[in-house]
């Protein structure tokens, strides 16, 4: 009841110039998923530095509160209530779990604080359409997995067998449900031929690489991510999996610089967030950040710090949006939701489109693993970049409903490997 209170008196407040903004940014930093974590809280480090050294936001310096999601939902809950408590902290960048997201989304509204979904994933975040704090700029499990159905029918469109293997919990079973949907939409007689849901943090993966070997599909289709992909693709490798089938990995360019992955395999980045990509390598701010990343952190940026760094552009220019309609005082924690609402954001890697559920519209980008001389490890090339809002349901549409209707027809409508150069 104490945070409760607090906050309900906060807008007012809010409205002085404070000294500093601090923002509460939730990532796991320790734990297996720290390995897919770290990536985004270095990028909020590199991000802030750039801000604040560019005068900050309004002239006010940012500050960075990190909240470990190892330590479980309840603990990051009440971490949250906490932050929400102390009026400097004004937005919250939360979160990588989807779970997390999910827990946290209720207590956003019920505290009316700003917060910004920079890896929520999961479809069922905003479907009841009645958010007015939560934002997802970065897009969900929808257009991300009907993109890698269609990429992967448009480069092997006489597949016939399908294995899948997920993590065991919700990000897991929400792909493969909309991922086979979409198959099943657009080409009827694939046969999905084993389901695999390892526990998420296995750390030995021989008895899947021996089911699937064993199913010989003409895919395996697989989000895994962070220590477990890695893991996966160290024991596949020897096994001859790579060469057996057609392997997807939505996550794989997250792997690129850690592991020897073959040409050929089909890998994403959940979004546009491909630091590599033609208008990402347009961007004069994109190329700097990537360089930066790297003599900070001895590699190059994957695509949860580029996720990161546009949800911190995006809190940017809600801010700069909100001033410029208040007349330039300090906004509001109500201001700066609204400055949210229907927004337009220029990013690293494209544009974020804030619908008026406040789920976002951001491009999908899918390809295959490429040597490229001059790097030590594989590129993404034929690369497709599928636009927002053809892969999205409409607001307030169920979207296994709507991923049900798609035709063969609506995969000629879109973009073809290799398109996008």
């Amino acid at each position: 009841m104490l945070a409760i209170s607090i906050a309900a008196a906060m807008p007012a407040a809010a409205q002085e110039k404070p000294s500093s903004l601090g923002l509460g940014i939730f990532t796991f930093t320790s734990g297996p998923a720290a390995a897919y974590g770290m990536p985004g809280k270095n990028a909020a480090d590199l991000m802030i530095d750039e801000i604040n050294a560019k005068g900050g936001i309004g002239g006010v310096p940012v500050s960075a509160i990190y909240v470990d999601e190892a330590q479980g939902a309840q603990g990051v809950i009440a971490e949250y209530r906490r932050l929400a408590g102390e009026a400097r902290n004004q937005v919250m960048v939360a979160a990588l779990s989807s779970a997390n997201c999910l827990a946290l989304a209720p207590i956003a509204e019920q505290l009316e604080v700003p917060t910004v979904g920079w890896n929520c994933d999961t479809h069922q975040l905003l479907l009841d359409g009645k958010s007015k704090y939560m934002f997802r700029p970065s897009g969900n499990t929808v257009p991300e997995f009907v993109a890698y159905a269609a990429y992967l029918l448009e480069r092997k469109p006489d597949v016939k067998t399908v294995a899948i293997i997920n993590p065991d919990y919700a990000f897991g079973h929400d792909a493969a449900t909309i991922f086979k949907a979409a198959l099943k939409a657009l080409k009827p007689d694939i046969e999905v031929v084993a389901e695999l849901y390892p526990k998420l943090g296995s750390p030995n993966y021989q008895t899947e690489i021996s089911r699937l070997t064993t199913a010989h599909p003409d895919v395996v289709f697989s989000n895994l991510w962070g220590a477990d992909l890695e893991n996966f693709v160290r024991q596949a490798t020897p096994r001859g999996l790579f060469s057996s089938s057609q392997v997807v990995l939505a996550l794989g360019e997250t792997v690129l610089q850690r592991v020897p992955l073959p040409d050929g395999v089909i890998v994403g980045v959940l979004g546009d967030g491909w630091w590599m990509s033609p208008d990402a390598k347009a961007n004069v701010e994109t190329t700097k950040f990537a360089a930066a990343y790297k003599q900070r952190f001895g590699e190059y940026p994957v695509f949860p710090s580029i996720k990161m760094a546009n949800a911190l552009i995006y809190v940017k220019a809600a801010y700069q949006a909100a001033m410029q309609k208040n007349g330039g005082k300090w906004p509001t924690r109500a201001e700066i939701a609204e400055a949210m609402k229907g927004s337009s954001v220029a990013t690293l890697t494209g544009t974020t489109k804030t619908r008026a559920d406040n789920d976002g519209l951001v491009d999908q980008i899918v390809g295959v693993t490429m040597k490229t001389e001059g790097r030590s490890f594989p590129l993404i090339g034929e690369m497709a970049r599928y636009k927002g809002d053809s892969l999205m349901p409409a607001p307030g549409q169920d979207p296994i409903a709507w991923v049900s209707t798609l035709k063969p027809e609506f995969a000629k409508t879109l973009s073809k490997p290799g398109s996008y150069k």
